[in-house]
C-alpha cells in the first residue's frame, strides 16, 4: 500500500518533465491502486476475530544494547480505517488537482508532493513503533511546507511555508519530548521499546514511575503529545500556520 504512492514520488521526480500526460494517470492512478489495497485489507481484516490486527516486520531498523526497533506495519480496525481515509480522499483530490494545476510549469513537481505526502501519511496511520510513526509525521510535516510553498517564487508563498514549517517544529517537538519520556520512563523498568503493543502491554508501569514537577508521568506524556497534534492541526495555540 505504503509502496504505491512512493512509486509515483520517483516517477514524477525522474520522468514526469518528460511524459507530462502520463502524470495525469500516474498520480491518481497508483493513490486509486493503494484505495483498492486498502480495501481488500480491511475485508481480509474484518473477517478475523474482533480486536485482531496484522502484523508486517519488514526489517530490524535499530539495535542498540537492549533496545531494538523493527521497521514493521500494523494493521488493526482502526489504522485500517485511517488508510481507507487517507486513500480515497486522497484520490479525490489527485482527480481535482489533475485539472486545478493543468498548465502549470510545475505540475509534476506537484504531484511528487502529492504523491509524497500520501505515503508519509500512510507511514504515519501504519507505524507499528513510535520511532516509525515519527518518520511519518514529519514527513507529513514536510509535505505540508512544500504545498504551501509550492510558488516559491512568490514572497508571500515562500514566507508562508516558512511560517507553517517553524510553527510545526514547536508542536513536533513537544511530540518527540513525549515520545522521549514515555520510553525512557519504561525503560527504568526494564522494557526498552517502541512497539506500540509492547507499550500497550506495560502501561500500568507508567503509573508508579517518578513525577516531572509534580506532574504524574502519564499527565505529562499527554500534553506532551497533545501539543504535537495541536501544531499538526492547526488548534490554539499553534494555528497562525494556516
Amino acid at each position: 500500500m505504503i509502496a504505491l504512492p512512493a512509486m509515483g514520488v520517483f516517477f514524477h521526480v525522474f520522468l514526469g518533465g518528460r511524459w507530462p500526460r502520463a502524470v495525469t494517470v500516474v498520480g491518481p492512478g497508483l493513490v486509486a491502486a493503494a484505495f483498492g489495497v486498502a480495501v481488500t485489507s480491511a475485508l481480509h481484516l474484518f473477517r478475523l476475530a474482533p480486536g485482531a490486527a496484522l502484523h508486517d516486520r519488514v526489517y530490524t531498523w535499530i539495535v542498540a544494547g537492549p533496545f531494538r526497533a523493527e521497521a514493521a506495519l500494523r494493521l488493526d480496525a482502526l489504522s485500517a480505517i485511517m488508510a481507507l481515509v487517507v486513500t480515497g480522499v486522497g484520490f479525490l483530490i489527485h482527480v481535482y488537482s489533475v485539472g486545478y494545476m493543468h498548465g502549470d510549469r510545475g505540475f509534476a513537481r506537484f504531484f511528487a508532493y502529492l504523491n509524497l505526502f500520501m505515503t508519509a501519511m500512510l507511514i504515519l496511520v501504519l507505524a507499528d513503533n513510535l520511532l516509525l510513526l515519527f518518520v511519518g509525521w514529519e514527513g507529513v510535516g514536510l509535505c505540508s511546507y512544500l504545498l504551501i510553498g509550492f510558488w516559491y517564487d512568490k514572497v508571500e508563498n515562500a514566507a508562508a511555508g516558512k511560517k507553517a514549517f517553524l510553527v510545526n517544529r514547536i508542536g513536533d517537538a513537544g511530540f518527540l519530548l513525549g515520545l522521549f519520556l514515555l520510553v525512557t520512563t519504561l525503560g527504568t523498568h526494564g522494557v526498552w521499546t517502541v512497539e506500540v503493543t509492547a507499550i500497550e502491554q506495560h502501561l500500568s508501569l507508567l503509573a508508579g514511575a517518578r513525577t516531572v514537577f509534580g506532574w504524574p508521568v502519564p499527565t505529562v506524556v499527554c500534553l506532551l503529545l497533545l501539543i504535537g497534534a495541536t501544531g499538526k492541526s492547526a488548534q490554539i495555540p499553534l494555528y497562525v500556520w494556516l
